[in-house]
């Protein structure tokens, strides 16, 4: 099988699944068959597709064009095939995990919640894949509609409030300022294919550039930088299987990459580097990833201070992307894998105190952890990763982009990481010491009685173990990494 033909199936794999899910929708058992045999099928194209390119054969489609000088292409590059290995990988896990909650809290309108499931990773897919702005533009709105009813799923007046909120800023933001941005740079450069070293530097002035950055990193509203943020908040009120999918497999995980790929292969590190344009991106990322831990210290809904953790954790992206050397854009891709899998555990764990037992608020969870062992070892994973303690997957980004910093004198993200961290500490460790070393709360003896579903259970002890694999055997995502920054 050709490397085009490779990507086209990847591509038609769960959008064909979601036909087949819709005309399934008569059986449950066989229509969650299909939606794991979909997302087994594509783990299996995306590692052929790996190996493929891993070997160093080209794998790349031809261009269609839509009218001239837009073409719809796809090609592999190092950043695309980490976050297709991460998207494609997790969706098993997911799906898994789905079955138990959806069943486990008999959620209404099932059926259309795997059709956009499925509909949105086909979309994660094309833009991994993208070999041009217009690609991952088309499909960047496309993930943004798809998901648009799963934020919406329950239907209720609160529900319908935060999808409003989701489609006003992420629209927003797209239309006005991504989309002038890209038009511009068609205009400046005469392409938008993704280059290594970008295509900006040697077409335009340095201000007109620094507009540009500016346009696209708050353009990319996935990227929920504040204060463009509010969305991902809002978006709390969708089931929790919808949460991990916007924030670990998907969509905020989309907008980080456009970020960090806009700025490799549009405006090229060394180019921006060089003219000393960017500066100001560390300070919009450093207030987000501070801002945003501080308000999430104050939550006490367990949902909402995941939450504000991820506006603050994938501003860790945008900000070792703004220190522009090759070691800090090493530590921005590990950073997005180490940060999905870390983190759906995380939204995994909450689920799993809600199907047990809904309870959503931290101050309920005295002593949960006795009655949910499993559950909170996961969650004390996800935690010890997100604040960066080895032998999990969330130190391995920290680090390249600290050394990174300190290696060009750059003490402003330094400053700004290691105050996060302890901050991260100090919203997550007394989660865990309540729900281990407290005795069970009035809360947990009335409604917790033992671990949720066994899918739910299985997905989340899963993702907690690759959070430490990850760790372990971080070969393939650090070669890819290495190979995004030029080393």
């Amino acid at each position: 099988m050709t490397g085009e033909q490779l990507i086209i199936l990847a591509l038609l794999i769960p959008a064909c699944g979601s036909v087949v899910i819709w005309a399934t929708a008569w059986n449950a058992n066989v229509r969650e068959g299909v939606t794991l045999l979909s997302a087994a099928a594509l783990l299996l194209v995306v590692l052929e597709i790996l190996e493929r390119f891993m070997g160093g054969g080209e794998v790349a489609t031809r261009s269609f064009s839509v009218v001239p000088g837009l073409d719809l292409a796809f090609d592999v590059e190092p950043l695309g095939m980490l976050f297709a290995c991460v998207a494609s990988g997790l969706w098993i896990v997911n799906s898994i995990y789905s079955i138990g909650y959806m069943r486990g809290n008999r959620e209404p309108r099932q059926t259309p919640f795997y059709i956009c499931f499925a509909i949105a990773i086909a979309s994660t897919i094309a833009i991994a894949f993208a070999a041009n702005l217009f690609t991952l533009f088309l499909f960047y709105e496309i993930l943004t509609l798809s998901t648009y009813p799963l934020v919406t799923h329950k239907g209720d007046d609160n529900a319908k409030a935060g999808g409003r909120t989701y489609l006003l800023i992420l629209l927003g933001t797209s239309m006005l300022l991504l989309l002038p941005a890209i038009i511009a740079t068609f205009v400046i450069a005469g392409t938008l294919d993704f280059v290594p070293g970008g295509i900006l530097a040697n077409n335009t002035s340095s201000t007109i550039i620094g507009v540009l950055l500016a346009m696209y990193v708050f353009g990319i509203g996935k990227a929920a930088l504040m204060p463009l943020h509010w969305w991902l908040p809002a978006a709390m009120v969708a089931p929790t299987p919808v949460s991990a999918l916007l924030h670990a497999v998907a969509v905020v995980k989309a907008g980080v990459f456009t970020v960090l790929k806009v700025i490799v292969y549009i405006f090229g590190v060394e180019a921006l580097s060089s003219q000393g344009n960017a500066s100001w991106l560390v300070w919009v990322a450093g207030f987000t990833v501070i801002t945003a831990s501080l308000v999430a210290l104050r939550q006490d809904n367990l949902k909402r201070r995941l939450a504000y953790s991820t506006v603050s954790q994938l501003s860790y992206v945008v900000l070792a992307a703004a220190i522009l050397t090759p070691i800090s854009i090493v530590g921005a891709a590990m950073h997005i894998a180490a940060h999905a899998v870390s983190k759906i555990t995380l939204f995994f764990a909450a689920g799993s105190i809600y199907t047990a037992s809904h309870l959503t608020e931290i101050s309920q969870l005295d002593g949960i952890g006795r009655r949910m062992p499993w559950t909170m070892a996961a969650f004390t994973v996800g935690a010890l990763s997100m604040i960066g303690v080895p032998p999990t997957a969330g130190f391995l980004g920290k680090w390249f982009m600290l050394t990174g910093a300190m290696d060009t004198g750059q003490w402003l993200p330094v400053v700004i990481i290691v105050s996060s961290t302890l901050l991260n500490a100090a919203y997550f460790l007394p989660i865990v010491v309540q729900a281990f070393f407290k005795a069970p709360g009035d809360d947990v003896k009335k409604h917790v009685k033992g671990e949720a579903p066994f899918p739910i259970v299985l997905a989340v002890t899963a993702t907690a173990i690759g959070t430490i694999a990850l760790f372990l055997y971080p070969d393939v995502p650090l070669a890819l990494s290495k190979m995004l920054a030029g080393n």
